[in-house]
């Protein structure tokens, strides 16, 4: 039976049909309410958006109250691509499922992810068969590599944010991932924070909402339904 996501989220300000998605993935070792702070600052900028913070399917090696992605016990290349492309399998299920239920199409979805959760933004997102709407990726890296453009299916627009003291996961990760996805011609912002750690600062969340506000323009249809 296919693994079903759940978690915490917000539905829209304005108090209607959600007309936007916003799926916010956290990082390992903690769940889907660690990140409902960036779906409140970005509410009143997204009115109209509903904000979704599922839980990650497995619980994490270290502590099994909390939950992760995909395992890092063995960071071997291929060891953590096979967790991400399990990660990415349930993702995408669950993306088609919350799309249809709100009769929305993938160009009125957006990803925002910290961490491991912005590696697997990075890894599920490129790899919807139809374009989202962007992606977010806050202290995260770029699974896959200069190999991305080999198994990329769609190119949304994606926005980095890396701090350059970030001492968990390399601020060389940001630059890589550029380059690797400008290669592969994917439209991509990098901005460095200056001093910043591992974390996600006012300055970040700012410049994703005005990313996320950016983005999520999609036609409708004379229905007013997403097309």
């Amino acid at each position: 039976m296919p693994m079903q996501l759940d978690g915490p989220g917000f539905a829209p300000l304005s108090g209607g049909k959600a007309a936007y998605l916003v799926v916010l993935l956290h990082g390992v070792a903690a769940n889907g309410n660690d990140l409902l702070y960036l779906a409140r600052a970005w509410q009143n900028i997204l009115p109209t958006a509903e904000f979704i913070a599922p839980n990650a399917p497995f619980p994490y090696d270290g502590a099994p109250e909390t939950r992760q992605w995909f395992s890092l016990q063995d960071r071997a290349p291929e060891k953590m691509l096979a967790g991400l492309r399990q990660a990415g399998a349930i993702l995408d299920r669950f993306f088609d499922d919350l799309l249809a239920g709100r009769q929305l199409g993938d160009a009125r979805l957006a990803l925002a992810g910290f961490s491991q959760g912005a590696v697997t933004a990075l890894y599920a997102g490129l790899r919807r068969q139809t374009p989202i709407a962007g992606i977010v990726a806050f202290s995260g890296a770029l699974p896959g590599g200069d190999g991305i453009g080999r198994d990329i299916r769609s190119k949304p627009p994606v926005l980095l944010v890396h701090g350059e003291a970030d001492a968990v996961v390399p601020f060389q990760a940001m630059p890589d991932a550029k380059a690797a996805l400008e290669a592969a011609g994917v439209p991509v912002t990098a901005v460095a924070r200056p001093g910043l750690g591992h974390a996600i600062d006012d300055a970040g969340i700012a410049l994703a909402a005005d990313f996320l506000r950016e983005v999520l323009k999609a036609p409708h249809d004379d229905t007013g339904v997403a097309v």
